[in-house]
């Protein structure tokens, strides 16, 4: 689909320039009108008390209709400050704070708690000491995991109490925070599952390589195309709306139990997924930027329409005097001003008033002080 739509959209996707987004910024390309494909390590930040100024190279990034941001979780902090200074003005599918759950492991899984969303038993411990009880009673084997880590990094793989404890000793030395978790037997498979939107666009089962514990394509995994049942496709499109990304990829597990999940990656390859199921997911990615950017365009210039309405009608029922009739809103002693009064007055907390009382009459007036 080379056809570039007619509506001028300026996007940009700021990554760590993976290929999988170096796909997604030329797949874009056939949409929006201009795409920069910008590097998430020439960014800068300045925040102040009233401000705050975002860097590309050293200059003031450009505005952007749609902004695609991604990268791993040394960047999170970086990523969430990008997307709560941004989001306001333009449109980007993965909201700020989603970059601290998706990239934490133990924040996800608290977070899909809340939903109810199944997933194995998970433990976490303030002390080795603490962690080592939890490891005389429960069944083994177990996985256990750094609570940062991508391409199955950061996961180690117990088949009992010895070699558990061990690891355990060797992540103290570390200083490293760390999440034990349920094995789930499924023969080294696993299940990819990529939501855009509300929609699963592909999926696929990864299978570990050899000697390997974890199904990840970087860690010697390989998929194959699979359809996935409607509870499932679910599961993952309610993973996505939990963690309050409109773009992401849910890693799950089938169990005795049923589907369980195991990870959401905001920032996923697509290299086997698209080799894999033979679907074009970086253009499926492009085109539903485009149409949600055009979607949020709409709604804005809406409620700017009914902005000026607003201010018509206030207008209208102010007069050229600019005088309301209306009853007093009484807090007890105290008389609460309407917020149009408040409003067309121009009156601020910062400011300082003379206020002038007569019977029946109460004269408000805003000092000027200095050289106001």
């Amino acid at each position: 689909m080379g056809l570039k739509q007619t509506m001028e959209l300026k996007a940009a996707i700021i990554s760590q320039g993976s290929e999988s987004s170096e796909w997604t910024g030329e797949s874009m390309k056939k949409y929006f009108s201009q795409v920069d494909e910008l590097d998430i390590k020439k960014i800068e930040v300045n925040i102040s008390g009233k401000s705050a100024e975002i860097l590309y190279e050293g200059k003031p990034l450009k505005d952007y209709d749609c902004v695609y941001v991604k990268g791993s979780f040394r960047f999170a902090q970086l990523l969430q400050t990008l997307t709560s200074l941004l989001e306001k003005n333009c449109y980007m599918p993965i909201s700020a704070d989603a970059f601290t759950i998706a990239h934490d492991k133990l924040l996800t899984h608290l977070e899909l708690q809340k939903h109810n969303i199944p997933m194995p038993k998970t433990y976490v411990s303030s002390t080795v000491q603490a962690a080592k009880k939890i490891l005389q009673t429960i069944n083994y084997p177990i996985m256990m995991k750094f609570p940062h880590g991508t391409g199955g990094k950061g996961v180690m793989y117990a088949d009992s109490y010895a070699s558990a404890s061990s690891l355990l000793d060797a992540l103290a030395t570390l200083r490293q925070p760390f999440i034990i978790q349920e094995y789930i037997e499924t023969g080294g498979t696993d299940i990819r599952a990529i939501v855009v939107g509300s929609k699963v666009v592909a999926s696929m089962k990864r299978k570990a390589g050899s000697m390997e514990a974890r199904a990840n394509f970087h860690s010697g995994g390989t998929g194959e195309s699979i359809a996935l049942d409607t509870l499932t496709k679910k599961l993952a499109v309610d993973v996505a709306k939990a963690i309050r990304a409109e773009i992401c990829a849910v890693d799950l597990l089938q169990s005795a139990r049923g589907p369980l999940v195991v990870e959401a990656n905001i920032s996923p390859g697509l290299q086997l997924i698209s080799s894999t199921t033979k679907i074009d997911v970086a253009d499926i990615i492009s085109k539903f930027l485009y149409d949600r950017t055009i979607e949020m365009k709409a709604k804005r210039k809406e409620l700017d329409a009914v902005k000026i309405l607003k201010g018509i009608e206030e207008k209208k029922m102010w007069g050229e005097k600019k005088k309301l009739i209306t009853t007093l809103d009484f807090r007890g002693n105290m008389v609460l001003l309407p917020e149009m009064i408040v409003k067309n007055a121009g009156f601020d907390m910062d400011d300082n008033y003379e206020i002038d009382v007569e019977p029946d009459k109460v004269t408000i007036k805003k000092l000027k002080i200095g050289n106001e």
